[in-house]
């Protein structure tokens, strides 16, 4: 039996640093080689086996490895080998029987036969992917651990990251499990009384999170995505470190390069501050952090590898009202007013992209509308011969959470859209939340809307036919624009393309809002921020009123002040590390068998002591037992329940954007009732005996929890729109992630379109993550589903009627 030490050290520089330069790249090279291939055959394994199959032969291969381990005498490694394997054993045991109920009913929550996906479809299918690489990697050790070349730290971190990983997926399960028994048949989205919500949600939020933002980071998605997710997890870790201290300016983003160095090194120590940022920080960091892309340096660079355009330009709409004919009567007409909501009227900013230079987008009145973005706007470009008007107009209406990124951000791939489908394309600039908070960015989105119908000659189109297209937040702003139309009884668009939408923006929890535990681009923490500013429950940051009183010269002294003093310290922190990271080696080298000096988040946790009880004092919020409810109030459709309290009439007319202030003050003492109200069970209470999940080491989080009574409005959440305001919707094509958060309200809002005989299609691509159009050219398949947008958006303008109404669906039996 070879010793410890000796398995400890790999090939010449496993361990150490390279020979040369050359040796790096060549080591690093391999490295991706081998982790696609570790991708490949983990993705292979999870195709070929099911559920029962695969659980056997991890438990197979687990007690195999641990009757292996235990037999190599008493060292630290070996102990935590044979630990860890145990652990796999449990795990995967425990979590089969409930993986294989949740896949049983599964089919009760699709659309339909051709269109198998909801959430709870997602979270099975991850947890088989947390288990395929566990597989893989228990092969690999049991083929491999008597080679003098097995490097078994490196080994040993994987394995505790995945089985990390498998706990907390199989808490999510017994979660999953208590909705199901909790909702109504054939509902997605927790239906209990806001009491149990406000429980399950407070219960939920306390799991850890860090495990999934480090080693195994995106684990779940296509190989061609994980390292874009890497970039993006280190940068915003390195960007949270110095949020704070700069508040804005360009020495946040140059010093967050100069300390990402280690993020990179120590993927623990990264996935900590992963959670500990989505966790407290608040919504001004990550409309900061995502409004990077707007910056002039990378918006340039992402439009030099896109489509080149002959028009983009940004243009401001005046705020002036203007007439527009009803749809049931053209002579009749109704005033569209400009947008007034908690700023005032104020212009309207719009981005007009054209492929072609089309008749009347270089006539004289719309020159005059063109806002100034410097070098940028001198995109329209001189040509002999204009193109005719199309008949065909895009209103797109761009994503960000309602609290970042304008047309700018989403430009790249607009560009592709209107050079594949040869129209112009009107892009939205609406305002941003905290600071404009619902029902602004809903009017502006409105104004320009019905601006584009009225001034379609300037646009360079006929306007015959119009296509509302949008992603996330967007897609929510492309329904309530057409329910406002049809509201107003102006022109409701021919037909709406929604990627990701968000349907249902109250804190409640679903079976795809669960894997929001996991996801790097959404966190369950950062929707609920994002939504909570959107109602109006985000205060206004005032923080930047002395960047203000600089002015223009005193912003570029400061910044370039902070940034030589950042390139400094951040130059002096990374040599630092280096040398520190030499004195850890050098130390290892001369005691080879001691335990490491810096454990991991993973190793810590195996060692820590398991407190049923604990001593965190929100680990101490507890459910309601909640059971089967009667089968006399589960014998209706599977609609979800509509309150006329909280609705109001059905006629869309009568329909207010703003809560009555007695909504208000109910809401507040049904919060006082709540906070008071004692919580009998432990917080173990959808979970066997014996099963404690790890539970966040971050303290409270910064998270709103209580529903704000304005997300019931159908103009925000327009899956609780009655079924008069949904009858005036236009045929609807959605475009769902699979394995993104917001699935349910996808598959939900089809559901009930359908039901209600109106047309709507709905495709789930698989392996992508939310927000998947800004990534259109990272890889194959990103490019795929970015395809398939456009193709809808195709059929909208040139086939009428492709949607055709579908019988509506028969009730889901119950459950």
């Amino acid at each position: 039996m070879e010793s410890e030490s000796a398995r400890e050290v790999g090939p010449a520089g496993s361990l150490g640093a390279p020979a040369s330069k050359k040796d790096e790249e060549g080591w690093n090279s391999r490295s991706r080689r081998r982790w696609r291939k570790v991708k490949a055959k983990a993705s292979q394994l999870m195709r070929s086996m099911d559920v029962r199959t695969m659980t056997q032969s991890l438990v197979t291969l687990a007690e195999d490895n641990m009757a292996f381990f235990s037999s190599q005498g008493p060292g630290e490694t070996a102990r935590r080998l044979s630990n860890v394997f145990l652990g796999i054993r449990e795990q995967v045991v425990g979590l089969e029987p409930t993986l294989g109920r949740l896949l049983g009913v599964a089919h009760l929550f699709d659309l339909d036969a051709e269109t198998p996906a909801n959430g709870y479809r997602s979270l099975v299918h991850t947890a088989r992917c947390c288990m395929a690489h566990l597989l893989h990697k228990s092969r690999y050790v049991a083929s491999n651990r008597r080679s003098i070349f097995f490097r078994a730290s490196h080994n040993l971190a994987e394995l505790e990251a995945y089985l990390a990983a498998l706990t907390q997926l199989r808490a999510l399960a017994y979660y999953a499990q208590r909705l199901l028994a909790t909702n109504r048949p054939g509902g997605l989205f927790f239906e209990g009384d806001e009491g149990l919500t406000t429980d399950f949600l407070r219960e939920y939020v306390t799991l850890h999170k860090g495990c999934f933002y480090g080693r195994c980071l995106g684990f779940q998605f296509t190989p061609a995505i994980r390292p874009f997710l890497q970039t993006i997890s280190i940068g915003l870790v390195s960007f949270g470190e110095h949020y704070k201290r700069n508040e804005t300016g360009l020495s946040v983003t140059a010093s967050s390069l100069f300390t990402s160095g280690r993020f990179a090194i120590d993927p623990e120590l990264r996935g900590a501050e992963f959670e500990r940022i989505t966790q407290n920080l608040d919504v001004h960091f990550w409309k900061a952090f995502w409004n990077i892309t707007e910056i002039e340096v990378l918006s340039s660079l992402a439009n030099m590898a896109s489509a080149t355009v002959r028009v983009s330009r940004l243009l401001s709409l005046p705020p002036e009202a203007f007439e527009m004919p009803l749809t049931a009567d053209p002579k009749l007409t109704v005033t569209i007013s400009p947008p007034s909501a908690h700023m005032g009227p104020a212009p309207v900013l719009v981005r007009l992209i054209s492929y072609d230079l089309r008749e009347g987008q270089d006539s004289e009145y719309l020159n005059s509308l063109v806002k100034s973005e410097g070098p940028r706007a001198l995109e329209l470009w001189p040509r002999p011969q204009q193109a005719p008007r199309s008949p065909y107009l895009v209103v797109h209406i761009h994503g960000g959470g309602f609290v970042a990124q304008t047309s700018k951000s989403h430009e790249p791939y607009l560009k592709t859209w209107a050079q594949e489908l040869g129209v112009p394309i009107l892009s939205i600039d609406y305002s941003l939340a905290p600071e404009a908070p619902f029902p602004r960015a809903l009017e502006e989105c409105f104004y320009a809307y019905c601006w584009a119908i009225k001034n379609c000659a300037l646009l360079g189109s006929t306007c015959e036919r119009i296509c509302l297209a949008g992603d996330s937040a967007g897609g929510n702003l492309c329904f309530t624009v057409s329910l406002r139309a049809a509201d107003y009884g102006v022109r409701v668009p021919d037909g709406i393309m929604a990627a990701y939408p968000a349907t249902m923006l109250q804190p409640t929890a679903s079976p795809s809002r669960l894997l929001s535990l996991m996801d790097p681009l959404l966190p369950l923490s950062v929707l609920s921020k994002c939504v909570s500013a959107y109602a109006g429950g985000e205060a206004e940051d005032h923080s930047d009123s002395d960047q203000k009183a600089l002015g223009m010269m005193g912003l570029v002294r400061r910044d370039t002040a902070l940034l030589l003093r950042d390139l400094r310290l951040g130059a002096s922190s990374w040599l630092n590390s280096f040398l520190e990271l030499s004195g850890h080696k050098s130390h290892q080298n001369s005691v080879p068998m001691a335990e490491p000096m810096r454990r991991s988040v993973s190793e810590a946790a195996l060692t820590q002591p398991e407190d049923p009880l604990g001593t965190d004092p929100l680990k101490n919020l507890t459910l309601h037992d909640v059971s089967l409810r009667d089968s006399s109030e589960t014998s209706g459709t599977p609609e979800l329940s509509l309150s006329a309290e909280t609705l109001g009439p059905s006629t869309p007319s009568d329909v207010n954007f703003l809560p009555r202030p007695e909504d208000a003050s109910e809401e507040l003492e049904a919060q006082d009732k709540l906070s008071n109200q004692s919580r009998p069970r432990g917080i173990d209470a959808s979970f066997p005996e014996g099963f404690h999940p790890r539970r966040s080491s971050q303290g409270p989080t910064r998270m709103p929890i209580y529903s704000s009574p304005i997300a019931k409005n159908p103009f925000m959440s327009p899956l609780l729109a009655p079924e008069s305001m949904l009858q005036s919707l236009p045929p609807v094509h959605i475009v769902a992630c699979a394995l993104d958060p917001m699935l349910d309200d996808s598959v939900m809002f089809a559901r009930r379109l359908r039901s209600l005989g109106k047309p709507v299609t709905l495709r789930v691509v698989e392996d992508l993550p939310h927000g998947f159009l800004s990534l259109a050219s990272l890889c194959r398949e990103t490019r795929q589903a970015a395809a398939l947008c456009v193709e809808r958006i195709r059929q909208i303008l040139t086939q009428p009627d492709a949607a055709a109404p579908a019988a509506p669906a028969a009730p889901a039996a119950p459950v």
